[in-house]
């Protein structure tokens, strides 16, 4: 309530040395116009001596301009107040409606940008908060049950509902059947009936144990997330965790894990992650177009002034061709020059637009191979606070700094 009452008072001040700026209107004439009016008509008497003088002008006409000008000089000094002439404001109308807008506008522009009722947290607050909510979320169980039934395809044919039924029978009374769970998974999911589709996909995994594929787990934390309504619950964090262990640069993994870093307060990692994924691509990969419709946003909350890069454009590359043939040539110091120059390039892109886990740890291992360690170490520790909510990228990012004898 006291932010409400000091910001209510700073804009009717403000407002109110502005309508009193424009009260005070604009002077129509002054002592100086007056005087100098005078003085140009005196003049001209002096002009018409002049003449007369000179034979120029006969003595009847400089009788008629004398007449004319004295009469002008007259007017001027008798109907003309030498003063400042009465002020011309606004009227009270116009300044009634310049207090809405200040006043009202100003609380609009506050509604839409501010954030009413927060105070202003800390870095190290605002991610002990972001940790909080991470840990206190719903469950799985709990999601499910706040969303509404799901409606299940209702134009399917008479022909699929009487499959898909007896499919549900036979699973049902064949609970070990894992080609029965793979395909009943694969249809719950394609008429919308995710809950049941995630359950079938857990059932898959179960079955398969150790031989459960990657795409096998992945897909079971995609059903999840579905289920949920597009929440990612502890239970999806989970199996998503485990995916990223096994393949960190899983990409349905890592649009999933932005997706939850973006719910439990962080942004900023969820930002990182995506624009990754943008700058490795490819094109046609499922979660490009989600990220392209999302990120703008993300990255406003984020704090970066964000244009999306071309799809692709920061994948990783080995040096091409033309660098490798150079080398063959170039002398231990000059192909040393050469490797410092890329890895300076590497450098400067990560330190301006970020970049995925992959260049981060080139990098660290690049400096280390180049004997710079308090540079290694810098960006190492740089690395670990970027990507600190990101298991499976510690890890990548751990091992590079193994490598360059940075990690203590």
């Amino acid at each position: 309530m006291s932010f409400w009452i000091i910001a209510v008072t700073g804009a009717a001040l403000v407002t109110l040395m502005l309508m009193r700026a424009v009260r005070r209107g604009v002077p129509s004439t002054t002592d100086g116009q007056v005087d100098q009016g005078l003085k140009v008509y005196r003049d001209q008497l002096a002009e018409v001596e002049r003449d007369v003088s000179r034979g120029v002008l006969s003595a009847s006409d400089a009788a008629r301009v004398r007449t004319e000008v004295s009469r002008r000089i007259l007017a001027a000094d008798t109907s003309q107040d030498p003063k400042v002439a009465p002020e011309r404001g606004p009227s009270k109308l116009m300044i009634a409606v310049m207090i809405v807008v200040l006043m009202g506008g100003t609380a609009a522009l506050y509604l839409k940008l501010g954030a009413p009722g927060y105070g202003d947290l800390a870095l190290k607050d605002r991610i002990a908060f972001a940790e909080e909510l991470r840990q206190t979320r719903p469950s799985q169980a709990q999601a499910e049950a706040e969303l509404p039934v799901p409606e299940v395809a209702p134009d399917l044919s008479p022909d699929y509902a009487s499959l898909l039924k007896q499919l549900r029978t036979t699973v049902a009374s064949r609970p070990d059947d894992i080609q029965g769970h793979v395909l009943l998974a694969q249809n719950e999911a394609r008429v919308g009936n995710y809950i049941a589709a995630a359950k079938a996909q857990s059932t898959v995994v179960r079955l398969k144990g150790a031989d459960a594929t990657l795409e096998d787990v992945s897909g079971y934390a995609e059903l999840l997330v579905m289920a949920a309504g597009g929440y990612v619950s502890p239970e999806a964090e989970a199996v998503l965790r485990a995916v990223l262990k096994r393949d960190v640069e899983n990409g349905t993994a890592r649009y999933y894990w932005g997706l939850m870093l973006i719910q439990t307060g962080r942004p900023d990692l969820a930002f990182r992650m995506w624009d990754g994924l943008l700058r490795r691509g490819p094109e046609d990969a499922p979660w490009i177009a989600p990220i392209q419709a999302q990120i703008g946003p993300v990255a406003e909350l984020a704090g970066v002034d964000y244009t999306p890069p071309v799809v692709g454009s920061g994948a990783l590359r080995g040096p091409s061709s033309e660098d490798v043939e150079a080398a063959k040539d170039m002398t231990p110091a000059e192909r040393m020059e050469m490797i410092s120059t890329m890895v300076d390039g590497l450098s400067q892109r990560l330190a301006t637009e970020g970049g995925p886990v992959e260049d981060w740890a080139r990098l660290i291992s690049s400096l280390g191979v180049l004997g710079e360690t308090k540079r290694a170490r810098a960006i190492f520790e740089n690395a670990r606070e970027v990507f600190a909510n990101d298991p499976a990228a510690m890890d990548d990012i751990n091992r590079a700094g193994e490598r360059a004898g940075v990690k203590e």
